[in-house]
């Protein structure tokens, strides 16, 4: 069985529950809108944050979800699509996970409208039900992505970022919508209590952990056999090149630097940025460092008592780090 299968199968139900309620929860009296919203369901991802809304509710509340967990995990997938949405037609992109993007389909105005529609209709279903709290939580993650993208812009023109600055960007542009997830979990079940601040941290652990994953695919071979050097190409400083960088004597810094800034398209030039981050230990400083984000994200699970959900988000920890893309 694959390792996202095990993750899903203690809330098998609870997610055909979701789709059927996630579908729903996009529908509009637009013809052209609902050809489109068709188009986003069907070529859905693996569905991770969903999965980690139920896994954190059933774990903390002792298996059962509710109405606000539901309504939860729909918003934060409309909300998160939203923003993918509107990623695409700033990035200029053509394909989302193998498939055209809504943009390159439909134009980028229509593909902006689409996001508009679905951020509204995010916000609608918690009001509607005055799901204030659950809204709160999501409302923050958005903000906080919005600020680590800017952040990142602003840092990467000068390439001068530090390894605080670094993860002060990760935690903003990818642990916040974990963390959102697992808060929103635990607080669809648990409004009072203090597990929703727990949650929080654990996903937001587990968002640290996830990009640094990705920042290191950038120097590990692919299925061609070659590293990817795409970050490179893309001038984004990384985890492994952030250290590389802090390590290194001040003529190697400088041709560094140079290399990422005016030769980034030049083949053989990041492959060789690639050989010295590499040299100087930037990977396994970055898999330790990994290594230690996945610690405190399974400690703050051990207190709760054993269960097929406690299981899955332990999997799901692990996942994260041995993906393979």
């Amino acid at each position: 069985m694959k390792i996202v299968e095990q993750i899903k199968q203690p809330i098998t139900e609870e997610m055909e529950i979701f789709e059927k309620k996630f579908r729903e929860s996009m529908s509009s009296k637009v013809a052209l809108l609902n050809r489109i919203t068709h188009y986003i369901v069907n070529r859905k991802g693996k569905q991770m944050r969903p999965m980690f809304v139920f896994l954190t509710a059933k774990m903390v509340s002792g298996g059962i979800v509710n109405e606000r967990t539901y309504r939860g995990a729909a918003v934060i997938e409309l909300i998160h699509t939203a923003t993918l949405v509107h990623d695409d037609v700033v990035d200029d992109s053509n394909r989302r996970r193998g498939f055209f993007s809504i943009n390159a389909l439909w134009k980028n105005k229509i593909a902006v409208l689409v996001g508009d529609y679905l951020l509204s209709k995010g916000l609608l279903l918690s009001i509607d039900y005055g799901d204030f709290d659950l809204l709160r939580i999501i409302s923050v993650a958005v903000r906080e992505m919005s600020e680590g993208e800017l952040l990142q812009i602003e840092k990467a023109r000068r390439l001068d970022i530090t390894e605080a600055i670094y993860y002060e960007i990760i935690r903003q542009k990818t642990a916040t919508l974990i963390a959102a997830c697992c808060s929103l979990g635990a607080c669809s079940v648990n409004p009072e209590g203090e597990d929703t601040e727990k949650m929080r941290k654990f996903g937001e652990l587990i968002g640290m952990a996830f990009q640094i994953k990705d920042d290191l695919f950038d120097y590990t071979d692919d299925a061609i056999g070659k590293p990817t050097g795409i970050d490179i190409k893309e001038q984004k400083m990384t985890l492994p090149l952030i250290y590389a960088l802090n390590n290194c004597s001040k003529d190697e810094k400088k041709w560094v630097i140079n290399s990422v800034k005016n030769h980034n398209k030049d083949k053989k030039r990041v492959k060789q940025v690639i050989d010295f981050v590499k040299q100087k230990g930037g990977l396994t400083y970055a898999e330790q460092k990994m290594g230690q984000f996945r610690e405190e994200a399974l400690l703050l699970l051990s207190g709760y008592p054993a269960s097929p959900y406690k299981d899955a988000l332990m999997l799901m920890v692990n996942y994260v780090i041995e993906r393979k893309k």
